[in-house]
């Protein structure tokens, strides 16, 4: 496994993020199990999860099994640097008027404190806002964030699904805090999704946080066989939208044929030459995607074949201003 620094922290992680959405709604809590082991064992340090996840009346799931394959000693809470995030809806914790989907210092102490019940630990390493709330102010949360840093409850402070002058607002503010400000931004990027090269990208670079890639492979449309979905899979409700790229993706097929490398593992493998770029985020729902998706920190695309990707894939045609400018 190779590994990188989160943003500008002193932080090291794998550049493979293991994302745990699928747990306890695709995946039981046997195989979750035997997915957090193998990622352990094969250097994988970084797990991201949400308090959300588990969906709905079961929101909340998701951490809980992880918390529950802490607990099974073995130095497994030791060796993961672990993210989650807040901001949704969870009403069933009895957060009353201020249930609904938002940020706010309450939120960020109440929520932080339900997912460390849930993960069964005393502290989380990344705490992420999983998207803006430009109706709170960053005096606000910044003092919230403070508070939670100083208790040890947390050590690093994340965005999600922030646009580029969120990025650069947060850090401005943070600095009128004397605070490090934000580590990294997880975002929805792909090869089918360049549009944070735009704005979110450079921005991130230039503020000296790394980027985490959620959706690398566009809910699989990248994965392979999205043009031939099995009967009843996922895949199969996607097949209106991939009928609309099938011309980019039968080119990106037979370049991925010429690689002698599947498209999924060469679209993360993409993601990771991107500036800024830390680690995309995997989810596997079996232990055999999962150990498939190994392969990717291994793969060097020489800039042909980036080029070839750019022609198949166009992106916004660069970093603003000059992707639309002289």
């Amino acid at each position: 496994m190779k590994y990188a620094k989160l943003g500008r922290s002193g932080l090291n992680v794998s550049r493979l993020c293991l994302g745990t959405m699928n747990f306890g709604v695709d995946t039981d809590e046997r195989e979750a199990f035997r997915i957090m082991d193998a990622a352990i064992d094969a250097g994988i340090n970084f797990f991201d999860t949400a308090n959300i996840y588990g969906w709905g009346e079961n929101a909340g799931r998701t951490e809980e099994i992880i918390g529950r394959w802490f607990a099974q000693g073995g130095g497994r809470r030791e060796k993961v640097v672990l993210a989650t995030k807040f901001h949704g809806d969870m009403s069933d914790r009895a957060d009353g008027p201020n249930s609904p989907s938002g940020l706010s210092s309450y939120k960020l102490r109440r929520h932080l404190e339900g997912s460390l019940k849930r993960l069964q630990t005393d502290h989380i390493e990344l705490y992420q806002m999983h998207h803006v709330d430009r109706s709170v102010s960053w005096d606000e949360l910044w003092e919230g964030f403070k508070v939670a840093l100083t208790q040890g409850k947390i050590g690093y402070v994340g965005s999600s699904n922030f646009a580029g002058h969120d990025l650069v607002k947060a850090q401005y503010e943070a600095r009128h805090h004397r605070m490090l400000g934000l580590v990294s931004e997880q975002h929805k990027f792909s090869l089918t999704c360049r549009l944070p090269e735009l704005e979110v990208l450079p921005a991130a670079e230039d503020q000296g946080i790394g980027v985490i890639a959620w959706s690398p492979l566009d809910g699989g449309l990248l994965g392979g066989n999205a043009l031939k979905p099995a009967a009843g899979s996922k895949r199969a409700n996607n097949a209106e939208r991939a009928e609309k790229h099938r011309p980019q993706l039968e080119a990106f097929e037979r370049l991925c044929r010429e690689l002698g490398e599947s498209e999924a593992n060469v679209a993360l493998a993409w993601t990771l030459t991107r500036p800024a770029m830390v680690a995309p985020i995997i989810g596997p729902r079996t232990l055999e995607q999962f150990e498939n998706s190994l392969r990717t920190v291994d793969i060097v695309l020489e800039q042909e074949v980036l080029d070839r990707l750019d022609e198949i894939f166009p992106g916004p045609g660069g970093a603003a201003p000059k992707a639309y400018a002289w």
